[in-house]
């Protein structure tokens, strides 16, 4: 059950695409990627913090 397959991903995808459009899926993954970038910053912040 842990184990995602190519049918999984598509289903998974398909559902994505059909509650939220087309429209709204690149706005969602640059949202996303913004904030991956700032939990990296302040995980990068806090471990430079750390070695004071």
């Amino acid at each position: 059950m842990g184990k995602f397959g190519v049918t999984e991903i598509v289903l998974i995808l398909l559902v994505v695409l059909l509650l939220f459009g087309g429209r709204k899926i690149p706005e969602l993954m640059r949202g996303l990627g913004k904030g991956m970038k700032e939990f990296k910053d302040a995980q990068k912040d806090d471990a430079d913090s750390g070695k004071n």
